[in-house]
C-alpha cells in the first residue's frame, strides 16, 4: 500500500511477527442459516518498519473456507492518506471467471467468461473464480465501516493480475485497522456456496443489538412491482395485507408513493393479522441528524423497518452514513433494507436488523427495461456468486414480465434458491392466488432457514440449493439452457426416505405442474428450456402442508380516537387496560393506571398540526396489534392556509394529494404550479378525479375562502367539486377545463372536520386544483383561547 505518497512495500523489512487463534460463535438472525456455530481461524500478525521508520502490518486469517488479508498501522501519528492498495491476485492460474462490469450499486448483468478473453477494467465484487479443476475462489470483502470506502477489483488481462481499487482517490486513516478484510473463500462449490467467512470475518454484534429478538426474517407482499402507482392507495395496501394473512407472510412493504395520513392505518390493519409494515425511503431524505429524526415518528407509528434507496456509491463518507442509519434503527428497533446499495460485507453480523441489500438486478428491472429481460444466465449465477455474501433481495417470482424468457418453475425455483432476509415477492397477489401451485409454495415457506446445502450446478448450468427448516428441506432450481432431466442427489440431506412434492413446468400445458411421490437417493426432475422447480421433502409420516391463513384479532380499544389537546397541550386517553403507549418524538405518556393516560405535547407543536399516539399490546406471532388515536391543537391564527394543515384521511385517484401544486403523476411531489384556466396559484391542494380527503379545522374557524378549477394540465376534462361540513354539504360547483375558477367564501362555523371531494364528469380523470384556499378564525372564540393560554 502507498500512505502519503510512501510506498510501503519498498525500503520495508520484517521486524517481529506472531500468531493467535481467533475462535468465536455467530449467532445469526437470519440469512443461509440461523443456527448458533463456532468458528475457529488463525491470525498471522506481521509488523513490518519503513526506512522512515513507520511500523505497519499485514494481518492474516486462515480458516478452513479460505483466508483473509488487511492491512494496519498501529501507531499511525495523526491523520494519514492511504493513497492505494497495490495488492494483487495472479490470475494466470484460473481458467474461467464469474463476474459483473462495475457500478456503484451493483446492478449490472454477472455473466461467465474464461480468464484468457477477460478485458482489462472494473470489475464488481464478488468474483468467482476456477481454478481449472474443482478448486474455486470466491473474492470479496468484509467488515467495513466509515472509517474507509468500499472496493472493486480492477483486472489488469495483458498481466493476469487483479487487484482492489478503493472508491476514493485518498482514504484519510487514522492509527489502527486502515483496510478492510480482502477476503478469499476456497474449496469445492458447495464449500464456497455454504461458507459464512465473509460473517465471521465481522465484528461481533454490536451492543445495541444483542437483545435482537424483534429482528423478524420471513416474507412479504410488495405492490410497486405490479401496480408502479398503488403505494399511495390505502385500499390496495388492504387488499395486499389480506392475501398476505391467507398465505401466511409476515410483512407488507410500502414503496415510493406511501403518504403519513394514512399509514398509522395500515399500520393498525395489518397488526390485526400478525404482519408488520416496512416504509420505502430515499437515502437522502434521512441523511444528517435532524432528517434522521423522520425514523423515531415512523417507528412511533408501529412502523416495523424502513426500505433505504438510491445510495449508490461506496465512498467512505457514504459509508459514514451507513453508520448512523445503522445506529439509528438499531436504537429504534427498526429493520433495514439497503437498495441502490454496496453489497454485504458482514454487517448481518455486526448489525442483525439489516435484513436486506439489493447489490443486484432482479425483477425490478422488468419496470423499467422490458426490453432487456433477465436471463438465466444472469440468474444461475447469483447462488454462486452474489448471493453468498448476504441477503438478497432480488425480490423473485415475476410471472407476469413482459417479455420474460425464463420459466415459470424457474421463477418459483428462486423463492428457494435465492436467500434474503425478508423476501420481497414481486408479482401482485393475484397473479399467485390465480396460481394455485404457486401459492400453495409460497404459504410453505418458512419465515428462516436452519441450514443451507448445495446439492448439485455449476454457475454455467444449473444451482440446485436445499434449505432446511425443522423437518423439512425445500429444494429451489434454476437452470439455463435446454431442457433436460436434473438429476439431484440428496444424500447430503441425510440418509432414509421422503415424501416429496415437486412443482416444475409441464411440457403439455405450457404451466406449472405438480406431483408427489416417495424418494431416496436421488430426485429426477425435468426441466424446460431456462427452467427450474421448487420442491418439498418431508420424512415418511409427517406432513408435507403445514401453512394456515392468519385470522384477525382485535385491536386494542382506545378512546377518544380523535381529540383536541387542551390549553396545557395535554389531552386524556382510555385504553385497554392491557394496553401500553407510544408517542411521537417530543410527546410524553403519563400512565394513570387502569388504562386512563394523559398524553403531553411538546411546546413547539404548532397550530393545527397532530400527533398520532399508538396504543399497542402483544398480538399474533410476537407482533404487536395496535390502534391509534389522533391529537391537535387547535387553530386560533387570523387567516391559516388549508394546505398547512394535516389530513385525516384520503382518497385520490392518481397519487397522493399533493400540497401546494397540481396533481402531476402517481408520485410524490411530482406535480407543476397550480393552473387555472392560464392564473397560477401558490397554496392549495391539487388532486385527480374521484378524490376525497378531511382536514380537522374546529372549533374556532370562521369562514373557508378559496378557488377551485380544473388545471391546466389536463385538457377536455371536467368535474365537479363539493366542499362538506361535518358530512353535511356546503358548496358544489360544476368544472370544465379552461373556464375560470370558482370562487366561495363559505360560513364553517361549528364545523370540526371539512371534506373537500371532487366526482368525474369526464371519460378521462381531471386534475383539480383547490387554490389559493384558507380558513379564517372566529376571533371572539380565539381571543378567549389565547386568554386561557
Amino acid at each position: 500500500m502507498t500512505i502519503g505518497n510512501m510506498d510501503l512495500s519498498v525500503d520495508s523489512v520484517p521486524v517481529r511477527s506472531s500468531v493467535s487463534t481467533v475462535t468465536e460463535k455467530l449467532y445469526p438472525v437470519s440469512g443461509k442459516t440461523t443456527t448458533a456455530s463456532s468458528h475457529e481461524m488463525d491470525e498471522l500478525t506481521a509488523t513490518f518498519v519503513h526506512q522512515t521508520g513507520l511500523e505497519w502490518q499485514v494481518l492474516l486469517r486462515v480458516a478452513d473456507d479460505g483466508v483473509a488479508v488487511r492491512y494496519a498501522i498501529p501507531d499511525l501519528q495523526g491523520v494519514g492518506s492511504f493513497d492505494i492498495d497495490t495488492t494483487t491476485l495472479d490470475l494466470s492460474a484460473f481458467d474461467r471467471g464469474w463476474l459483473l462490469d462495475y457500478q456503484t450499486w451493483y446492478e449490472t448483468p454477472r455473466f461467465g467468461r474464461d480468464c484468457s478473453e477477460l478485458d482489462d477494467g472494473d470489475y464488481g465484487l464478488p468474483i468467482l473464480l476456477r481454478d481449472g479443476g474443482d478448486t474455486y475462489v470466491l473474492v470479496t470483502e468484509s467488515d467495513i465501516d466509515g472509517s474507509f470506502s468500499g472496493a472493486h477489483a480492477v483486472i489488469d488481462a495483458s498481466a493476469q493480475t487483479l487487484r482492489f481499487q478503493q472508491a476514493d482517490t485518498a482514504v484519510e486513516i487514522v492509527r489502527g485497522n486502515v483496510t478492510p478484510w480482502r477476503v478469499f473463500i476456497v474449496g469445492d462449490l458447495a464449500t464456497i456456496v455454504e461458507s459464512q467467512l465473509v460473517d465471521e470475518l465481522a465484528p461481533p454484534t454490536h451492543p445495541m443489538m444483542r437483545d435482537a429478538s424483534w429482528v423478524r426474517p420471513g416474507r412479504a407482499a410488495w405492490s410497486w412491482w405490479s401496480d408502479f402507482y398503488s403505494s399511495a392507495q390505502l385500499h390496495r395496501q388492504k387488499h395486499f395485507v389480506d392475501v398476505a394473512a391467507e398465505l401466511g407472510w409476515e410483512h407488507l412493504l410500502i414503496d415510493c408513493g406511501w403518504e403519513e395520513t394514512w399509514v398509522p392505518e395500515i399500520v393498525a390493519y395489518a397488526s390485526r393479522f400478525g404482519i408488520q409494515v416496512h416504509l420505502w425511503t430515499i437515502w437522502h431524505d434521512i441523511n444528517g441528524s435532524e432528517k434522521l429524526q423522520k425514523l423515531a415518528l415512523w417507528r412511533s407509528w408501529g412502523v416495523a423497518g424502513i426500505k433505504v434507496d438510491f445510495m449508490e456509491s461506496e465512498s467512505k463518507d457514504r459509508y459514514r452514513w451507513y453508520d448512523s442509519v445503522l445506529q439509528e434503527t438499531a436504537r429504534l428497533g427498526l429493520m433495514v433494507n439497503f437498495h441502490g446499495s454496496v453489497i454485504p460485507r458482514g454487517w448481518a453480523r455486526t448489525w442483525p436488523q439489516v435484513i436486506g441489500y439489493e447489490a443486484i438486478r432482479g425483477s425490478e428491472y422488468y419496470v423499467f427495461y422490458n426490453d432487456l429481460p433477465l436471463t438465466a444466465e444472469h440468474n444461475v449465477i447469483q447462488p454462486f456468486t452474489r448471493n453468498i455474501v448476504g441477503a438478497m433481495d432480488y425480490t423473485p417470482i415475476a410471472l407476469t414480465a413482459p417479455g420474460r424468457t425464463t420459466s415459470d418453475g424457474h421463477e418459483l425455483g428462486m423463492s428457494v434458491a435465492f436467500e434474503c432476509g425478508i423476501t420481497h415477492f414481486a408479482d401482485s397477489v393475484d397473479a399467485y392466488q390465480a396460481r394455485p401451485l404457486v401459492a400453495r409454495l409460497l404459504s410453505e415457506l418458512p419465515a428462516s432457514w436452519d441450514e443451507t446445502k448445495m446439492l448439485t450446478g455449476t454457475p454455467d448450468t444449473e444451482a440446485v440449493l436445499a434449505r432446511r427448516s425443522g423437518d423439512r428441506w425445500f429444494i429451489g432450481a434454476v437452470a439455463s439452457g435446454p431442457a433436460r432431466i436434473i438429476d439431484v442427489p440428496l444424500k447430503r440431506l441425510g440418509l432414509g426416505t421422503w415424501q416429496s412434492w415437486i412443482v416444475t413446468d409441464d411440457a403439455e400445458s405450457g404451466s406449472l405442474a405438480a406431483s408427489q411421490s416417495v424418494v431416496h437417493g436421488v430426485l429426477k426432475v425435468e426441466v424446460a428450456v431456462d427452467g427450474g422447480f421448487a420442491a418439498i421433502l418431508a420424512p415418511e409420516g409427517a406432513a408435507l402442508f403445514r401453512s394456515t391463513p392468519i385470522s384477525a384479532e382485535a385491536a386494542p380499544a382506545v378512546e377518544p380516537k380523535l381529540a383536541l389537546l387542551d390549553f396545557s397541550g395535554e389531552a386524556s386517553l382510555t385504553v385497554s387496560p392491557d394496553a401500553a403507549l407510544r408517542v411521537p418524538p417530543g410527546w410524553h405518556a403519563a400512565d394513570n393506571g387502569a388504562g386512563s393516560w394523559t398524553v403531553t405535547a411538546p411546546e413547539t407543536l404548532r397550530e393545527g398540526a397532530l400527533g398520532v399516539v399508538t396504543v399497542e399490546r402483544s398480538g399474533h406471532r410476537g407482533v404487536a396489534v395496535v390502534n391509534h388515536a389522533r391529537l391537535i391543537k387547535p387553530v386560533i391564527a387570523t387567516v391559516t392556509p388549508l394546505s398547512t394543515l394535516p389530513m385525516l384521511a384520503f382518497m385520490n385517484e392518481s397519487g397522493p394529494v399533493e400540497r401546494n401544486q397540481s396533481n402531476g403523476g402517481g408520485n410524490p411531489n411530482d406535480g407543476q404550479r397550480m393552473n387555472i384556466a392560464g392564473v397560477e396559484y401558490e397554496t392549495g391542494f391539487g388532486v385527480s378525479t374521484p378524490s376525497s380527503f378531511d382536514v380537522h379545522i374546529g372549533p374556532h374557524a370562521d369562514r373557508l375562502v378559496g378557488h377551485v378549477g380544473i388545471d391546466a394540465e389536463t385538457p377536455h376534462t371536467s368535474a365537479r367539486a363539493l366542499i362538506l361540513g361535518d358530512g353535511r354539504l356546503l358548496f358544489s360547483t360544476e368544472l370544465v377545463h379552461g373556464s375560470a375558477a370558482d370562487a366561495y367564501d363559505i360560513d364553517v362555523q361549528g364545523v370540526t372536520i371539512l371534506t373537500l371531494r371532487t366526482e368525474q364528469r369526464s371519460p378521462v380523470a381531471a386534475h383539480v386544483d383547490w387554490a389559493a384556499i384558507h380558513l379564517t378564525t372566529n376571533q371572539s372564540n380565539a381571543i378567549t383561547s389565547r386568554a386561557d393560554r
